[in-house]
Formats: structure tokens, C-alpha cells, sequence
């Protein structure tokens, strides 16, 4: 399941994924050290206008995040990547978010992509909550979610983008 269908689905993605992400970010807060290498981890990069590719990466253990883009107009500006893994290590999250809230760029593509897990919920935003703003997602048409990736639609995406959320299922030894 990449994403909801319906809007009673969306919503209840919308709740409940914040909270996981929340609980994912606190454990690993909490037990430092208990579970080496499962950390957190933000990392601030810039965003460069001018139209050229870009990516920024980040790796947590077996498992990793890369955001590319091409983005005009505007300078610089600073974004935030946050990389974790459940205390389980059943869970991996990405988040990709401009701390502003609103990015003033004009995007012209974008892409994320996780490596060692799949892709259980993606969700991509115009607008990332800031106050007392909330998240404004883009419309489903807009972007496309596949096991490892989530990307602009060519000729849907209507060239704004703040914040990207991905929650991803790791692969599990059975015994």
C-alpha cells in the first residue's frame, strides 16, 4: 500500500503518520545508544535555484534517502533532511521539508528515494506547517509513489513543493 485512496484515507494517513514519526524520533532520543547506529539523523542542505540537478543524501545503517530536484527563480534556500529507523528496525522514515514553511522556488522536477526498504506511505506537500499554517498537500494527480520512489508527474505537478514525508517498510528475517 503506497498510498491512500479516498479522502477518509488520506486523513487517517495524515494523523497517524505524523505520530509514528513523532514516537520514531523520541525512542531513539530517549535510548541513545541502545540500538547502535538507529539514531536520528537531520541534516540541513540548501536548495540551489539556476535549473540544475541536485541531491542530497543521507544514510542511517542499511538504509538511505536521496532528494533530487531541479528548481528556478529565487536563491538559496535551507531545507532539512531527517532520516530514522523504528526501535524495531521494521521502519524507515524520510522526511524532506523547507523549516519556513513555504518555499518561494519554482521546482521543475523532484525526486525521493529510499534504498533497503519499500515504500509503505508517501505523502508530498506545498506548503510544510509553520505556526499557526497547517500542511497543504499536492493533489494526488500531481505526484507518483512506486516502491522505492516518490516523484513529480510530468505535466501534472504544478511546480510547488515545501515538504516530503516517507514512511517505508525494511525487509524482515523470518526465523
Amino acid at each position: 500500500m503506497a498510498a491512500p485512496s479516498g479522502r477518509s484515507g488520506r486523513r487517517a494517513w495524515a494523523a497517524l503518520v505524523p505520530a509514528a514519526l513523532l514516537c520514531l524520533a523520541a525512542r531513539a532520543a530517549a535510548e541513545p545508544g541502545t540500538a547502535p547506529g538507529v539514531a536520528p539523523s537531520t541534516a540541513e542542505f540548501d536548495v540551489r535555484p539556476g535549473g540544475e540537478v541536485h541531491s542530497f543524501s543521507r544514510s542511517l545503517g542499511d538504509y538511505g534517502c536521496t532528494f533530487t530536484y531541479s528548481a528556478q527563480g529565487g536563491t538559496n534556500e535551507q531545507w532539512q533532511m531527517n532520516v530514522g529507523v523504528s526501535e524495531d528496525n521494521g521502519l524507515f522514515s524520510c522526511s524532506i521539508w523547507r523549516p519556513q514553511g513555504k518555499s518561494y522556488l519554482f521546482f521543475t522536477q523532484f525526486k525521493a528515494e529510499v534504498k533497503g526498504a519499500k515504500i509503505e506511505y508517501a505523502m508530498a506537500y506545498s506548503q510544510a506547517a509553520v505556526g499557526a499554517k497547517s500542511d497543504i498537500p499536492l493533489k494526488q494527480e500531481e505526484f507518483e509513489i512506486t516502491e522505492t520512489t516518490v516523484s513529480h508527474r510530468e505535466g501534472k505537478f504544478r511546480f510547488e513543493l515545501s515538504k516530503l514525508v516517507i514512511v517505508a517498510k525494511t525487509p524482515r528475517d523470518e526465523l
